[in-house]
């Protein structure tokens, strides 16, 4: 399958979103992506699994990275796209094709930029962070990657949403001592007291820490309650599952050293842990790209990829035309117009 990268940005759009691609299964559209980038002169393309990088070599001043997943969650029914009035519906739309259509666009389009550019296409967002093809380069390849600024394209309706939250999850084990529950008072409830756990969670007051100008809010709460033996033993262990999203003004060690110190005297164990990323909005090619863009830039409230970006010391922010709150769902969408808006304040900023 061949696709025209100089069609418009809608019609290149649609014709990725047609080329499924669940994560795991994206060689098809990657194949397709290497062809048409490989065809262009002023581009050195390199493949990696099925992840593709593409640079300019023009000796600018600066180097910028511009990044967007190829992978998709499963489809729902959602395929092929459809176009109603301003609206195009199909797995991925939003999630992140339209936005990697605009990366692709400027690939083609743009063969002298400002700023030098690297383009990445990347597998295996969408599924656990091992199989990531973007955290695979940065540990194999992280000389691809280098630049002063990167923008990954995920959807944020076309708003500039500055680095990302870090995200750890623990495990806070209550304990107890086993009777039968007949005689109950000759043990002790671990399910009973994990309830100070929980009255530890419902008192906490998340910070709403200001990091480089963005408000980001806090959170701290139980996503998991596992305990119990049989219905007749008072169970001697209740572990509660806690998801700590924090600022990007803490390091992973400091986020941890906070739930440490929230649920002192329990057993706390880290069970996964990925770090925050700080925007970098002061960085020069920040500024220019927030000049091109316009808009307000706001906190990234959640954790995506620009982490990867900032753990190679590169400032990043996420910008793409997708609505968020419609990713993954059988009916998401992207706006038409939000896709041409965003191609042309790239193109501007490039330009």
């Amino acid at each position: 399958m061949r696709l025209d990268l100089f069609s418009d940005v809608a019609a290149l759009t649609r014709a990725i979103v047609d080329i499924e691609s669940v994560s795991g299964a994206e060689k098809t559209l990657v194949d397709a992506i290497e062809e048409a980038l490989t065809a262009l002169p002023h581009l050195t393309v390199v493949r990696d699994g099925d992840s593709l990088v593409a640079r300019t070599s023009c000796g600018r001043d600066q180097r910028v990275v511009l990044a967007g997943h190829a992978d998709t969650v499963p489809i729902n029914g959602n395929l092929p796209s459809r176009v109603d009035g301003d609206r195009m519906y199909g797995c991925g739309t939003g999630d992140m094709k339209s936005g990697l259509a605009v990366l692709l666009r400027m690939a083609a389009t743009v063969p002298e930029p400002s700023r030098d550019v690297t383009y990445v296409v990347y597998e295996c967002e969408e599924v656990e962070a091992e199989r990531n093809g973007l955290l695979r380069l940065a540990r194999t390849r992280p000389e691809l990657l280098r630049g002063d600024f990167a923008v990954l394209m995920e959807p944020t309706y076309a708003a500039v949403e500055g680095g990302c939250q870090g995200t750890m999850r623990v495990e806070v084990r209550a304990t107890g001592e086993r009777a039968h529950s007949a005689r109950a008072w000759m043990g002790s409830n671990a399910i009973h007291n994990a309830g100070v756990i929980l009255d530890v969670l419902r008192a906490y007051e998340p910070a709403l820490p200001v990091v480089d100008g963005l408000e980001y809010h806090e959170g701290l709460n139980a996503v998991f309650v596992r305990g119990g033996v049989a219905g007749n033993v008072i169970p001697d262990e209740c572990v509660v599952t806690v998801n700590y999203r924090y600022a990007p003004d803490k390091s992973a060690e400091q986020a941890e050293a906070h739930v440490r110190e929230v649920f002192d005297g329990f057993e706390v164990t880290v069970t996964d842990s990925a770090p925050a990323a700080r925007p970098g909005l002061d960085h020069p090619a920040a500024a220019a790209f927030l000049e091109a863009v316009g808009g307000v830039p706001r906190a990234k409230l959640g954790w995506t990829d620009v982490a990867r970006f900032a753990q190679l010391g590169i400032p990043a922010v996420n910008y793409g035309p997708g609505e968020p709150t419609l990713a993954h769902t059988k009916g998401e969408y992207v706006e038409i117009p939000r896709i041409f808006a965003c191609e042309e304040r790239i193109r501007a900023w490039l330009s």
